[in-house]
């Protein structure tokens, strides 16, 4: 005879019930997220966690400058309720992707609020004037998108990216602006620590050639000159004029530190160290970050990895 308990305890035993999935609502689906560049996708999984789904169109080691978006890409950003862009004309070709997407959500521009950095004349001249007629699509207009290259500036970012995905997605606000005052604190305390890192360094020594004009923004901050041969998109074509200029440069002041970049073309600085025998420092991150297994997988690891090859070059150790 099968009593009660006999029966509850075969059904409580039997692999089926153990097997059957909890239905997900709706509701508990993770807000689909789109971000242009592999820098915002990190800042929105710092702040979002596992409450949102990250696509990140340009991923790391990519190049901004010259990305074409895919029919992939356009159906990503067709399903997402947020996309996060960081404006300043960084990325000319996401109209165009946007349109064709037929994306109904909500854009976020991470840099509004930033106080933008205007090329110097040369730089803009040999951004805009190398170029043919067909390179419109990655012209960049007169200030330098490249603000998150401050870490100040990077907190203004937190702050934006935090408040649009309260926005689209309410039940978790107050986890967002949580998450996202823990990292804008860890971002003021390494952008405190770096500024008294590279004041200790004497001025006169603090000057850096790399392949393009990335690092303004990092220069104002931390008292860097930043030089480059190209303007501030990786599809500048440096003039022997320019090249000439800051060979005599790093002779005449003697440059100690000349970095490539990760998503750069070696060739412009290999004939810059040839012609003046500087010693070519590690591969800075400026645009996007690396793969997870390299040096500067997040946007802090990146911060301090560059920090550090910048102050082991500047320093001469």
């Amino acid at each position: 005879m099968v009593t009660r308990r006999t029966l509850i305890a075969a059904l409580l035993s039997a692999p089926l019930l153990a097997t059957v999935p909890w239905p997900v609502s709706a509701e508990d689906a993770p807000l689909k997220v789109v971000a242009s560049f592999s820098i915002l996708g990190d800042m929105a999984k710092e702040i979002g966690g596992t409450h949102i789904e990250v696509k990140t169109l340009v991923g790391p080691d990519g190049d901004a400058h010259v990305y074409e978006p895919s029919p992939a890409d356009a159906k990503a950003l067709g399903e997402a309720k947020l996309l996060i862009a960081n404006g300043l004309n960084f990325e000319p070709w996401l109209p165009r992707l946007v349109k064709s997407s037929g994306f109904k959500g909500i854009e976020v521009l991470a840099s509004e609020g930033v106080a933008p950095r205007e090329f110097s004349m040369a730089a803009d001249s040999a951004d805009h004037h190398d170029h043919d007629e067909t390179s419109h699509d990655h012209d960049h207009g007169s200030n330098d998108p490249h603000a998150w290259q401050d870490l100040a500036n990077g907190v203004i970012y937190v702050k934006n990216i935090a408040a649009a995905l309260a926005k689209a997605d309410p039940d978790h606000a107050d986890l967002y602006r949580s998450n996202a005052s823990r990292y804008m604190a860890e971002l003021e305390t390494l952008n405190a620590k770096l500024k008294a890192q590279f004041a200790a360094i004497p001025e006169a020594d603090r000057k850096v050639v790399t392949s393009h004009d990335a690092f303004g923004y990092f220069g104002k901050a931390y008292g860097i000159t930043f030089l480059a041969p190209a303007g501030m998109s990786t599809e500048a074509e440096a003039s022997a004029a320019d090249i000439a200029r800051i060979i005599d440069q790093i002779r005449s002041d003697h440059i100690k530190a000349v970095f490539v970049e990760n998503i750069t073309n070696t060739r412009l600085i290999d004939q810059i160290t040839r012609e003046t025998g500087a010693r070519v420092g590690g591969a800075l991150f400026s645009d996007a970050l690396s793969a997870a297994d390299g040096p500067a997988p997040t946007y802090v690891k990146m911060f301090e990895y560059n920090a550090a090859e910048l102050i082991k070059a500047l320093a001469g150790s």
